[in-house]
């Protein structure tokens, strides 16, 4: 499906076309797409501009579900995406792209802009979750929590739901020091 405010190399441009227009001023990145200069950077067309990595049986997570959720200015360098349907996938999706074979829980994610994208309670989840194996996504974190009251709550519930995941202990102890304390504490 064509989007009027997102242009994808290929889709009615070509990439030349479109760093053409970039270097003329008319279009800005957006994650791997463009759009108008003067429109809007919505989570909806962040979303959109990832659909060259994913299908119907997959999420975007982690950093770029961050991104998306407007709790990072920029896309991360490699996106995560992880696996939706209860069946594995044999080859790698894109070298681009970080994948995690684990099947995510259906109440996980949330379809935006034809992309499905983890909701922003699991996001925080996953995030903390990796803040406590030493990624450097506290600034992310820190959005994530000052973006809306009760999230950290939300990610608490989410955890609880996930199963059996990695470092899923020291993120409930944190997330609940966040919930006790009103979430205005900052990581950082």
């Amino acid at each position: 499906m064509s989007w009027p405010f997102l242009y994808v190399a290929g889709d009615r441009l070509s990439e030349v076309e479109l760093r053409c227009a970039r270097l003329d001023g008319d279009v800005v990145e957006v994650g791997d797409a463009y759009m108008p200069a003067d429109a809007v950077e919505t989570r909806e067309l962040r979303a959109a501009s990832l659909r060259t990595y994913v299908d119907d049986g997959i999420a975007v997570t982690h950093e770029s579900a961050a991104w998306v959720h407007g709790a990072r200015d920029a896309p991360p360098r490699r996106h995560t995406v992880q696996r939706r349907s209860p069946t594995r996938r044999g080859a790698a999706i894109d070298g681009r792209v970080r994948f995690r074979d684990q099947e995510l829980p259906a109440d996980a994610a949330t379809l935006i802009a034809g992309v499905w994208v983890t909701t922003p309670a699991r996001t925080l989840a996953d995030l903390v979750r990796a803040l406590h194996s030493g990624d450097d996504v506290a600034d992310e974190v820190d959005a994530l929590l000052a973006s809306r009251p009760g999230i950290a709550q939300e990610a608490v519930a989410a955890l609880e739901r996930a199963g059996s995941v990695h470092h899923k202990r020291p993120a409930l102890v944190f997330l609940r020091e966040r919930v006790a304390w009103g979430e205005e504490v900052r990581t950082t």
